[in-house]
């Protein structure tokens, strides 16, 4: 995964309406288009790719004209293991031994 430092939140909205453009265009779908399937103006579809500042609604309505949901799981990944857990924990697991037992003779 590539690591980025953005300095303000207008880096960060300008990067997220680049991609939003990309998939767009790689969705061969043009902005009236996709503001139509998506249930919003084309001026609003705009300001996100430009990265002008959007809704949050806007997003999502534009993630889903284009098929792309799966960009929320790339936004918001769901958390498999909480890590809170993991330091309250007891022990990490230790290799398991065998109970000692009388040994038979011969053995």
């Amino acid at each position: 995964m590539n690591e980025h430092t953005y300095e303000s939140l207008a880096e960060l909205r300008a990067a997220l309406g680049k991609r939003m453009r990309q998939v767009r265009l790689s969705r061969n779908m043009d902005q009236r288009a996709t503001a139509e399937k998506a249930g919003i103006s084309e001026r609003a579809l705009r300001k996100l790719e430009n990265g002008h500042g959007s809704s949050v609604e806007t997003l999502l309505r534009t993630l889903k004209a284009l098929d792309y949901v799966q960009g929320i799981d790339a936004l918001a990944p769901q958390v498999t293991v909480n890590p809170m857990t993991l330091l309250r924990s007891s022990k990490p697991p230790q290799r398991v031994r065998r109970p000692h037992g009388p040994r038979k003779a011969g053995v």
